[in-house]
């Protein structure tokens, strides 16, 4: 029988800037509590962040640390919400793309939805990789190296990915499942 918190007292970072998909964090979150472990919001600027349903506002989430004040050392697996304007905030900010890069330099486990794998390609960390997404982004994770199929959920060495809100039930799951693992060997930069 499998235990009902398999990542008691795992920290997950959840990289988020203003316009991420609120169900793509919300529904992450909510599995990785459920599951035992802690989640932060981690931003560009401290304060609070709002997030969005598709086109229209959403509600507004107060960050717990910004990327100039953690380190992949403070966690144990990151969480990457899409939506458009997200990822291309953070990809355009360095310590937000060293943030990302250095999860996969320690080995630990990175799940990212939707429009969240801009980060990865940004980051450097999909060449050879095989890996799904929202399909507008599909040409960006290829260019970048990546082995890009049109399934549910990938999951490649600790590297989970989506492609849309209705795939979450399965990310989620796959995401505790990979962080129970822990890290990856083969999860590298």
């Amino acid at each position: 029988m499998s235990s009902p918190t398999p990542i008691k007292n795992k920290r997950v970072a959840f990289l988020a800037a203003k316009g991420f998909e609120q169900i793509e964090l919300v529904q992450p979150w909510q599995a990785v509590e459920a599951a035992g472990g802690a989640p932060h919001l981690v931003s560009l600027e401290s304060g609070k962040i709002t997030g969005a349903h598709h086109d229209k506002q959403g509600d507004e989430f107060t960050v717990d640390k910004t990327v100039d004040e953690v380190t992949p050392d403070d966690y144990d697996a990151l969480v990457l919400p899409g939506g458009v304007f997200n990822p291309d905030a953070l990809r355009q900010n360095e310590k937000a793309v060293r943030f990302v890069r250095g999860f996969f330099e320690q080995h630990k486990p990175v799940a990212a939805i939707c429009h969240g794998p801009w980060m990865l390609a940004e980051a450097g960390v999909v060449d050879g990789r095989k890996v799904t997404s929202y399909p507008s982004i599909k040409t960006d994770l290829i260019n970048a190296g990546a082995n890009w199929v049109d399934e549910e959920c990938v999951c490649d060495e600790g590297l989970v990915t989506s492609r849309r809100p209705s795939d979450l039930p399965a990310f989620c799951d796959k995401l505790v499942e990979e962080i129970a693992e822990g890290k990856h060997a083969a999860q590298v930069a």
